[in-house]
């Protein structure tokens, strides 16, 4: 079987720091590989494959200032469309422009919806619904205009991640700096409970993060230590007593929720969107609806088995696990039964 896997080009595949969707799309790839599969990636020219690598653009557009992200765009899913004809199957990990071209094409394509960014943006998806095969990655995230094929958790390769039963006593937010994240609240949570917290993650709102985080960072309590690549991301999950997520937003899913129980670290998330589906209440962390409820719960960190977070996360958000899945529904795709 011969598979083009479209990734997107904001940053490279796999990423070096911050990019989820390319980090799922390089999983999805290598696991393909793994299996046996003739899989070619779309995806940035200085992007790392076990497979073929094909593309246009020479680096993420939001690691180059010279580069307009829509030109971008545009280059690299033609570069792929017009060559369509050459591939069984196209796995699209690049939202809905791609989908605008599935009519032009008569390779059959499997959409990964990784998130709505708006509701605006469902009209292209119900206008190609019958012409693709939608995959939700959470059944939370899932819109009842569309026609899924599968839910299909994202995978993560358990080798980058180390299992740590001797955590150290800090607190750990880790993700983008955005209002919908919870940064804020998270700091209001460790200085409620009188605990250290780190903040690991990209700034993606410069005028939050300005006004509502910097004051309240300094050398001893709050710490922000910036972005976290693979290394740097395995020992601050692992060495934290917990992680917090108080998210203020229907996550479609939260990488960082599974990275973190893959090192046996506890979560404590606000319950919304995904949560309940990753988080097994009482056993892999707390699901709380304030952040009064996560100082409460932060005292019943300690009866969590951290061995018992990783085997959860074994069991169900595994790239193995995520690679199976795929496959079935490629099976279907091609067996016209999708």
């Amino acid at each position: 079987m011969k598979v083009a896997v479209l990734s997107p080009v904001a940053w490279r595949t796999p990423p070096r720091h911050y990019g989820p969707w390319e980090q799922v799309a390089s999983n999805v790839a290598e696991g393909m590989v793994k299996k046996g599969l003739d899989v070619t990636l779309f995806a940035t020219l200085d992007s790392v494959t076990g497979g073929k690598l094909d593309g246009i653009i020479p680096k993420g557009y939001e690691e180059d200032p010279e580069a307009d992200p829509k030109v971008a765009e545009c280059l690299h899913i033609a570069r792929l469309m017009e060559q369509a004809h050459r591939f069984d199957i196209i796995h699209n990990h690049f939202d809905f422009l791609p989908l605008t071209y599935s009519r032009l094409v008569k390779t059959p394509m499997v959409t990964t919806i990784h998130g709505f960014s708006s509701p605006k943006i469902i009209p292209v998806y119900k206008t190609y619904n019958a012409f693709n095969h939608y995959v939700s990655i959470s059944n939370a995230n899932r819109s009842s205009e569309l026609k899924y094929i599968a839910t299909v958790y994202n995978g993560i390769d358990s080798s980058r991640f180390t299992l740590n039963e001797h955590p150290e006593d800090y607190l750990l937010y880790f993700g983008r700096i955005h209002p919908d994240k919870g940064t804020c609240e998270a700091i209001d949570i460790a200085k409620k409970a009188g605990m250290k917290l780190i903040i690991a993650g990209i700034v993606q709102d410069r005028k939050y993060f300005e006004e509502k985080i910097c004051p309240h960072l300094n050398n001893n309590n709050i710490l922000y230590v910036g972005s976290a690549g693979p290394e740097k991301r395995d020992r601050l999950l692992g060495k934290a007593y917990a992680l917090l997520h108080p998210i203020r937003f229907d996550e479609p899913f939260g990488l960082s929720v599974a990275e973190s129980m893959f090192c046996g670290t506890p979560v404590i998330a606000f319950n919304r969107g995904s949560m309940p589906e990753l988080i097994l209440d009482g056993v892999t962390g707390f699901r709380v609806r304030n952040t009064d409820e996560a100082v409460d719960r932060l005292a019943d960190i300690p009866k969590i088995q951290r061995a018992g977070c990783r085997k959860w996360a074994e069991e169900n958000f595994s790239m193995e696990k995520m690679i199976e899945g795929y496959l079935s529904v490629y099976e279907k795709v091609l067996g016209g039964s999708g």
